[in-house]
């Protein structure tokens, strides 16, 4: 089973399209991303929402 990172909005970015063999690393890369997000403070409407997804 293969994973891959898709935008909720539809739109493609450098994030967007990579195919992970394991879903941890998909998360973990998506981890990094949100890493300097922390508490209420963070603004989430400036950063697209990702998933992870089965990739058939």
């Amino acid at each position: 089973m293969k994973y891959v990172i898709t935008r909720n909005d539809g739109e493609d970015d450098e994030i967007t399209g990579q195919i992970f063999d394991v879903y941890d690393d998909a998360y973990e890369l998506l981890e990094e991303i949100y890493a300097d997000l922390c508490c209420s403070d963070a603004d989430y409407d400036d950063r697209p929402y990702y998933e992870i997804v089965e990739f058939k």
